[in-house]
Protein backbone atom coordinates (compact mmCIF):
# COMPACT_ATOMS: atom_id res chain seq x y z
CA UNK A 1 0.00 0.00 0.00
CA UNK A 2 2.86 2.42 0.46
CA UNK A 3 4.56 1.80 -2.10
CA UNK A 4 0.99 2.76 -4.44
CA UNK A 5 0.86 5.64 -2.50
CA UNK A 6 4.38 6.74 -3.06
CA UNK A 7 3.91 6.07 -6.45
CA UNK A 8 0.61 7.76 -6.89
CA UNK A 9 1.74 10.92 -5.60
CA UNK A 10 4.66 11.56 -7.40
CA UNK A 11 3.43 10.45 -10.89
CA UNK A 12 1.01 13.94 -9.78
CA UNK A 13 4.32 15.83 -8.43
CA UNK A 14 7.78 15.61 -8.03
CA UNK A 15 8.34 15.30 -4.23
CA UNK A 16 10.99 15.48 -1.36
CA UNK A 17 10.27 12.91 1.59
CA UNK A 18 9.02 15.63 4.08
CA UNK A 19 6.45 16.71 1.07
CA UNK A 20 5.10 12.90 0.37
CA UNK A 21 4.72 12.12 4.23
CA UNK A 22 2.38 15.65 4.81
CA UNK A 23 0.62 14.29 1.38
CA UNK A 24 0.36 11.36 2.83
CA UNK A 25 -1.18 12.34 5.89
CA UNK A 26 -3.38 14.98 4.67
CA UNK A 27 -4.62 13.65 1.21
CA UNK A 28 -4.56 10.23 1.84
CA UNK A 29 -5.94 9.37 5.35
CA UNK A 30 -5.15 5.70 5.80
CA UNK A 31 -2.00 6.22 5.83
CA UNK A 32 -1.90 9.07 8.11
CA UNK A 33 1.03 7.51 10.69
CA UNK A 34 3.13 6.52 7.84
CA UNK A 35 6.56 7.65 9.50
CA UNK A 36 9.84 8.47 7.97
CA UNK A 37 11.17 5.00 9.13
CA UNK A 38 9.15 3.62 6.34
CA UNK A 39 8.89 6.50 3.69
CA UNK A 40 12.68 6.61 2.90
CA UNK A 41 13.55 2.49 2.84
CA UNK A 42 10.36 2.51 0.73
CA UNK A 43 11.78 5.09 -1.56
CA UNK A 44 15.05 3.35 -1.16
CA UNK A 45 13.46 0.39 -2.58
CA UNK A 46 11.98 1.83 -5.27
CA UNK A 47 15.08 4.05 -6.84
CA UNK A 48 16.80 0.38 -6.71
CA UNK A 49 13.81 -0.91 -8.50
CA UNK A 50 14.07 1.76 -11.36
CA UNK A 51 10.34 2.57 -10.21
CA UNK A 52 11.77 6.40 -9.29
CA UNK A 53 14.90 8.53 -9.66
CA UNK A 54 15.94 11.40 -7.32
CA UNK A 55 16.39 15.13 -8.74
CA UNK A 56 18.69 17.63 -7.15
CA UNK A 57 16.78 21.04 -7.92
CA UNK A 58 18.93 23.69 -8.72
CA UNK A 59 20.33 26.10 -6.12
CA UNK A 60 18.84 29.01 -7.39
CA UNK A 61 15.46 27.74 -6.88
CA UNK A 62 15.36 28.12 -3.49
CA UNK A 63 13.39 31.85 -2.91
CA UNK A 64 16.02 33.92 -0.76
CA UNK A 65 14.28 34.87 2.37
CA UNK A 66 13.67 38.94 3.22
CA UNK A 67 15.39 40.99 5.30
CA UNK A 68 13.97 40.51 8.75
CA UNK A 69 14.86 44.41 9.92
CA UNK A 70 16.67 43.52 13.13
CA UNK A 71 19.93 42.02 14.15
CA UNK A 72 18.99 38.59 15.63
CA UNK A 73 16.65 37.71 13.11
CA UNK A 74 19.65 38.65 10.37
CA UNK A 75 22.01 36.06 12.95
CA UNK A 76 18.91 33.72 12.93
CA UNK A 77 18.72 33.10 9.40
CA UNK A 78 22.33 32.84 8.52
CA UNK A 79 22.40 30.35 11.40
CA UNK A 80 19.50 28.37 9.95
CA UNK A 81 21.50 28.65 5.90
CA UNK A 82 24.60 27.43 7.63
CA UNK A 83 22.34 24.19 8.86
CA UNK A 84 20.80 23.26 5.22
CA UNK A 85 23.48 23.43 4.07
CA UNK A 86 25.67 20.94 6.13
CA UNK A 87 23.08 18.81 7.31
CA UNK A 88 19.80 19.36 5.60
CA UNK A 89 20.94 17.65 1.64
CA UNK A 90 18.55 15.16 2.33
CA UNK A 91 15.21 17.03 2.79
CA UNK A 92 16.21 18.59 -0.48
CA UNK A 93 16.20 15.44 -2.48
CA UNK A 94 13.57 15.33 -4.65
CA UNK A 95 11.62 12.36 -6.71
CA UNK A 96 10.16 11.55 -9.79
CA UNK A 97 8.01 8.90 -10.98
CA UNK A 98 10.46 6.80 -13.79
CA UNK A 99 8.41 5.04 -16.55
CA UNK A 100 9.04 1.88 -14.87
CA UNK A 101 7.51 3.44 -12.26
CA UNK A 102 3.88 4.70 -14.03
CA UNK A 103 3.74 0.94 -14.80
CA UNK A 104 4.37 -0.54 -11.29
CA UNK A 105 2.01 2.11 -10.42
CA UNK A 106 -0.76 0.96 -12.84
CA UNK A 107 -0.70 -2.58 -11.82
CA UNK A 108 -0.59 -2.11 -8.53
CA UNK A 109 -3.48 -0.13 -8.83
CA UNK A 110 -5.87 -2.68 -11.09
CA UNK A 111 -4.82 -5.43 -8.38
CA UNK A 112 -7.69 -7.11 -7.33
CA UNK A 113 -8.52 -9.88 -4.41
CA UNK A 114 -7.38 -6.78 -1.87
CA UNK A 115 -9.86 -4.32 -1.52
CA UNK A 116 -10.76 -3.99 2.28
CA UNK A 117 -11.84 -0.90 3.68
CA UNK A 118 -8.04 0.92 3.68
CA UNK A 119 -6.59 -0.69 0.24
CA UNK A 120 -9.93 0.37 -1.33
CA UNK A 121 -10.23 3.59 0.43
CA UNK A 122 -6.23 4.35 -1.65
CA UNK A 123 -7.42 2.77 -4.66
CA UNK A 124 -10.23 5.33 -5.30
CA UNK A 125 -8.11 8.29 -4.28
CA UNK A 126 -6.17 7.57 -7.25
CA UNK A 127 -9.30 5.81 -9.23
CA UNK A 128 -9.18 8.48 -12.03
CA UNK A 129 -5.61 6.65 -13.56
CA UNK A 130 -7.94 3.65 -13.99
CA UNK A 131 -10.48 2.89 -17.03
CA UNK A 132 -13.90 3.54 -17.10
CA UNK A 133 -14.27 -0.40 -16.53
CA UNK A 134 -11.92 -1.00 -14.03
CA UNK A 135 -13.41 1.74 -11.46
CA UNK A 136 -16.62 0.31 -11.72
CA UNK A 137 -15.40 -3.26 -10.95
CA UNK A 138 -13.57 -1.67 -8.20
CA UNK A 139 -16.63 -0.17 -6.58
CA UNK A 140 -18.94 -3.11 -7.24
CA UNK A 141 -16.71 -5.21 -5.87
CA UNK A 142 -16.69 -3.17 -2.53
CA UNK A 143 -19.98 -3.20 -2.69
CA UNK A 144 -20.50 -7.30 -2.51
CA UNK A 145 -18.15 -7.07 0.27
CA UNK A 146 -20.13 -4.36 2.25
CA UNK A 147 -23.58 -6.57 1.37
CA UNK A 148 -21.69 -10.10 2.94
CA UNK A 149 -20.35 -7.79 5.76
CA UNK A 150 -24.18 -6.51 6.28
CA UNK A 151 -25.41 -10.21 6.04
CA UNK A 152 -23.50 -11.34 8.64
CA UNK A 153 -24.09 -8.11 11.22
CA UNK A 154 -27.80 -7.69 10.91
CA UNK A 155 -29.03 -11.52 12.27
CA UNK A 156 -26.90 -10.49 15.38
CA UNK A 157 -29.36 -7.01 15.74
CA UNK A 158 -32.28 -9.13 15.15
CA UNK A 159 -31.71 -12.12 17.58
CA UNK A 160 -29.24 -13.09 20.31
CA UNK A 161 -28.65 -12.43 24.08
CA UNK A 162 -27.60 -8.74 23.64
CA UNK A 163 -27.93 -6.04 26.54
CA UNK A 164 -28.75 -2.72 25.21
CA UNK A 165 -24.76 -1.48 25.22
CA UNK A 166 -23.91 -3.96 23.27
CA UNK A 167 -26.84 -4.17 20.78
CA UNK A 168 -25.98 -0.60 20.59
CA UNK A 169 -22.65 -1.03 19.05
CA UNK A 170 -23.82 -4.01 16.60
CA UNK A 171 -26.86 -1.52 15.27
CA UNK A 172 -24.09 1.52 15.09
CA UNK A 173 -21.84 -0.85 13.15
CA UNK A 174 -24.84 -2.45 10.91
CA UNK A 175 -25.63 1.26 10.25
CA UNK A 176 -22.05 2.52 9.01
CA UNK A 177 -22.24 -0.08 6.74
CA UNK A 178 -25.42 0.73 5.24
CA UNK A 179 -24.48 4.06 4.84
CA UNK A 180 -21.42 3.06 3.10
CA UNK A 181 -23.50 0.96 0.66
CA UNK A 182 -25.58 3.92 -0.09
CA UNK A 183 -22.52 5.97 -0.61
CA UNK A 184 -20.78 3.10 -3.42
CA UNK A 185 -24.55 3.03 -4.93
CA UNK A 186 -23.74 6.58 -5.80
CA UNK A 187 -20.91 6.38 -7.06
CA UNK A 188 -21.42 3.32 -9.14
CA UNK A 189 -24.81 5.36 -10.66
CA UNK A 190 -22.41 8.29 -11.44
CA UNK A 191 -19.92 5.81 -13.28
CA UNK A 192 -22.34 3.88 -14.80
CA UNK A 193 -23.89 7.09 -16.14
CA UNK A 194 -20.32 8.66 -17.43
CA UNK A 195 -19.57 5.31 -19.50
CA UNK A 196 -23.16 5.19 -21.43
CA UNK A 197 -23.67 9.03 -21.89
CA UNK A 198 -20.81 9.39 -24.58
CA UNK A 199 -22.46 6.31 -26.42
CA UNK A 200 -25.98 7.60 -26.52
CA UNK A 201 -24.71 11.35 -27.47
CA UNK A 202 -24.05 10.76 -31.34
CA UNK A 203 -27.47 8.86 -31.52
CA UNK A 204 -29.37 11.20 -30.19
CA UNK A 205 -27.69 14.04 -32.10
CA UNK A 206 -27.86 12.03 -35.09
CA UNK A 207 -31.52 11.70 -34.63
CA UNK A 208 -32.54 15.55 -33.85
CA UNK A 209 -30.28 15.97 -37.31
CA UNK A 210 -32.49 13.74 -39.09
CA UNK A 211 -35.80 14.84 -37.59
CA UNK A 212 -34.62 18.71 -38.55
CA UNK A 213 -34.32 18.24 -42.32
CA UNK A 214 -37.30 16.21 -42.71
CA UNK A 215 -38.84 19.20 -41.33
CA UNK A 216 -37.10 21.44 -43.14
CA UNK A 217 -37.81 19.30 -46.42
CA UNK A 218 -41.84 19.71 -45.39
CA UNK A 219 -41.34 23.49 -44.75
CA UNK A 220 -39.73 23.41 -48.19
CA UNK A 221 -41.92 21.56 -49.69
CA UNK A 222 -45.17 23.80 -48.76
CA UNK A 223 -42.93 27.21 -49.64
CA UNK A 224 -42.94 25.80 -53.04
CA UNK A 225 -39.25 25.64 -52.47
CA UNK A 226 -37.28 22.88 -54.97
Amino acid sequence: MLDLAVLGLLEEHELHGYELRRRLRDQLGVLANVSFGSIYPALSRLESSGAVETVEPAASSAPLAPPTGSLSGEWAMLRARRHSGTRGRRSRKVYRITPVGKQLFLELLSETGTDDARSFGLRLAFARHLAPSARLGLLERRRAQLLQRLSEVRPVTDAGPLDSYARSVVEHTADSVERDIYWIDGLIAAERAAITVPSDRPHRAGRRSTTGSRAHEASAREGGLP
